[in-house]
């Protein structure tokens, strides 16, 4: 059973891809669920799903396919007769692939802006015309059936407007209440009212504090709900612990770097001492 919750919007953005068969750019905040999304379109369409991770180092070329020369001139020096098929040598990548499915492929080129500024110019060609030539073996690789290609960006480096042209945009914005509420329900169905109810106020109450240099997200979010069961953390002991009288219970699942951990350390200390300070002016 599937716990991904789309919305309206983006079933429309994954509707338009596919009617007009180019690929759908996916950018919002971290775990707001691009990556997810390629695999419940997959599942839905009950496609095969062609994942490429993008790092630094990651040239276009890998999604198509590399020659292994090493291999090639090792083998040829211990007399191996494959030698004389160079097509021996070629290892398809995820393109190649998902090109050459009998049926209709997912793509997921996920993070595309952690690639050299050159990466989207360098597969804009072969993302529209949905082919590519090798050639060592003078060959050219078609798609069978043009498949869905999602690719994810987290907004790292500009993408290049050519590139943004050949893509049908969506920004997954992040949830509203009650949408947070029907994906914490799809992964947790028995979680009592007063507890998701106190969580959901603290969580939103600390994506609004100024300064943050990481909000939570909700993978953050269902993270921090695993722990507050896995301890049976109860609904009213959540929310006896005002936020800004001190850090929320296991907050390492929310705040994941130093320096907000001591904004609110900062921010606890201050309340404190302006109640006390209240307290003795009575």
């Amino acid at each position: 059973m599937s716990t991904y919750v789309t919305s309206e919007a983006l079933q429309q953005a994954v509707d338009a891809a596919l009617a007009l068969e180019r690929p759908l750019l996916i950018k919002g905040e971290p775990g707001t669920g691009k990556t997810e999304l390629a695999h419940e379109v997959a599942r839905r369409l009950n496609a095969p799903l062609h994942t490429w991770h993008i790092k630094s180092s990651t040239r276009a070329q890998h999604g198509l396919y590399e020659y292994d020369a090493v291999s090639r001139l090792r083998d040829s020096q211990l007399g191996d007769s494959k030698v004389a098929d160079i097509g021996n040598y070629i290892v398809p990548g995820v393109l190649w692939d998902a090109f050459t499915s009998s049926e209709r492929a997912v793509v997921l080129i996920d993070e595309i802006d952690k690639a050299d500024i050159e990466f989207p110019n360098d597969l804009l060609q072969e993302l529209d015309r949905m082919s590519f030539h090798v050639h060592e073996t003078r060959q050219t690789i078609t798609a069978v059936i043009r498949p869905l290609v999602i690719i994810t960006s987290n907004n790292e480096k500009e993408l290049p407007d050519a590139f943004l042209r050949r893509c049908f945009f969506h920004y997954i914005d992040f949830p509203e209440k009650d949408i947070l509420e029907r994906i914490v329900d799809a992964h947790f169905p028995s979680l009592k009212p007063d507890l998701l109810s106190a969580a959901l106020e603290i969580f939103f109450d600390l994506r609004e504090v100024p300064g943050l240099k990481k909000k939570p997200s909700t993978s953050e979010l269902l993270d921090w709900l695993k722990l507050l069961v896995a301890d049976e953390v109860p609904g009213d002991v959540l929310a006896a612990g005002e936020l800004r009288s001190a850090l929320p219970y296991m907050h390492g699942a929310l705040l994941k770097n130093e320096q907000d951990v001591h904004l609110f350390e900062r921010l606890v200390f201050l309340h404190r001492r302006r109640e006390a300070d209240a307290r003795r002016g009575q």
